[in-house]
This record gives structure tokens, sequence and C-alpha cells, in this order.
């Protein structure tokens, strides 16, 4: 579980409940902002304008997409890079063909397909651009996502806004009960900072967190691509490592450079 998600979604409903119990006394606590019309407008108007923008099997398959914010993928790129070495070893000492043996055990997909591409003997640049089409297609899909959920935060705030105008609208039609404009201004002002809270609270958060998962993937991609290239070159292992390892980060290349790196 991603703790830093939890933590962020927790902190934020607390920091809002901290601020209303200790803002004005005559904001009567939680329920001085809790209104179930402005909320249904807000949170159920904007998702219908979502519904009204993209396909409803995508919108509806976006919830599945944010609740993955709660968990860390590994992408197990040490152990990518230290496979990737010691197939080119194997290459280089037994030949292209050597790779077909183990070649159904790989867990990663990706790899997977460009060596068996590899061992086919398929030419460097038909591998790159299969694979290259490959990572495109899964870029054009998670940002796919996240532009959703990118236009369902934009749209909140205006959601909000509107519930605001409605709101004032009502209230001015009714400006002979001079006692009532307090509250509905209270009202029409609520509906504006649940418009705020669903984009600026969650909605943006999120897309900035699975924006940060989608770049990290990605990458992984582009190294596991330059792996199988190097290997279908029959490029030195020791090159290869050095390749692979400016993927990594420096505490995480610091892991496995000795080992990858050996002479």
């Amino acid at each position: 579980m991603d703790l830093a998600s939890i933590l962020g979604v927790a902190g934020g409903l607390a920091s809002l409940i901290f601020a209303v119990a200790t803002g004005p006394s005559g904001i009567g606590g939680l329920s001085g902002i809790f209104n179930i019309p402005s909320l249904v407008f807000v949170i159920f108007g904007s998702f219908c304008a979502i519904l009204l923008s993209f396909p409803m099997h995508n919108v509806f398959k976006m919830f599945g997409v944010m609740g993955g914010i709660f968990h860390i993928p590994d992408y197990n790129e040490n152990n990518l890079i230290q496979n990737m070495v010691a197939l080119a070893e194997k290459a280089r000492r037994e030949g292209i063909l050597a790779l077909e043996e183990g070649l159904e055990d790989m867990t990663d997909p990706f790899m997977k397909t460009g060596l068996r591409l590899v061992v086919d003997g398929t030419d460097g640049t038909i591998i790159q651009a299969i694979m290259e089409n490959e990572i495109n297609q899964l870029e054009d899909r998670h940002l796919g996502w996240i532009t959703m959920i990118i236009q369902w935060a934009g749209l909140g705030p205006s959601y909000g806004m509107m519930g605001t105008v409605i709101g004032l609208i009502g209230m001015l039609s009714n400006m002979e009960d001079t006692s009532s404009i307090g509250p509905n201004m209270a009202i029409a002002l609520v509906t504006t900072l649940y418009g705020s809270l669903l984009a600026n609270m969650f909605l943006v958060p999120i897309s900035n967190k699975l924006t940060y998962h989608h770049k990290k993937e990605i990458k992984t991609r582009e190294m596991v691509l330059e792996g199988v290239l190097s290997i279908q070159a029959g490029d030195n292992p020791r090159v290869l490592a050095m390749k692979l390892l400016t993927y990594l980060d420096p505490e995480s290349r610091k892991t496995i450079e000795a080992d990858v790196l050996k002479d």
C-alpha cells in the first residue's frame, strides 16, 4: 500500500475538519458546511459532464485506475538490468538461440516479447519499431485516463460556481425576508467549496500521482527496449550494463553497479 496516498487523503480530510471545528463559532461545525443538494450538484453534475465527454465504459473504468494511487507499483528495474546483463553474457558465450531456453519463464511480458523477436532473428529496426509502438500505445492509454481525471478536476470548480449562482438567484428572489439572506448566502458559497475540494483535494493530486507512476513505467519500458536492442546487436555485456544503469537513480545504481560491471 502507498502510505503517502493514504496519509494524503486522511490528512486532507483532517485539515478540513480542523479548519471547520476551530473556525468561527457561527459555522455550526461540520453541519455548517454539509448541504446534500450542493454536494449532489457538484459531484454528480460534473460526473455527468464527464459521461458526456467520454465513452461510458472508459468513464467507469476510471475509478479502478484512480484506486491505483493506493498501491506502489514495483517495476523491478534492478532485477531487469541484472537479468539482461546475464542474458547478454549467455548470448555472447552460446549464441542468440541459447536465449530461447527459459524464455517462457520470464515474468516481464515486454522483455519476453522483445527477446522472442531477437531469438527469431528479427532485424533490429523492426524490433525497435514494434516495441516503441507498444510503448506509445501504453502511453496513450495512460494519458487517456489522466486526461479524463484532469477534465473532471476542471469541471468541479465550475459546477461549484454554477451552484453558487443558483443559490444567489434563489436568495435574491426572496430579499423581503432579510433574516434568511445570511444563511442562504452561506449555503450558496458551500457549493463553491465543494467544487474546489473535489478538484484540489482529490482529483488533481490523484492525476499527479498517476502521472508519476506513468512516467516511471514508461522509463522502465524504454530501459528494456535499450537492453533488448543491445543484446540483438551483440554488445559487450559491460557496455550494456553501463547503458542500462543510466536509467537508475544514484541510490539504486549503487546497489547493483558492482555486480553488473564485474570483469
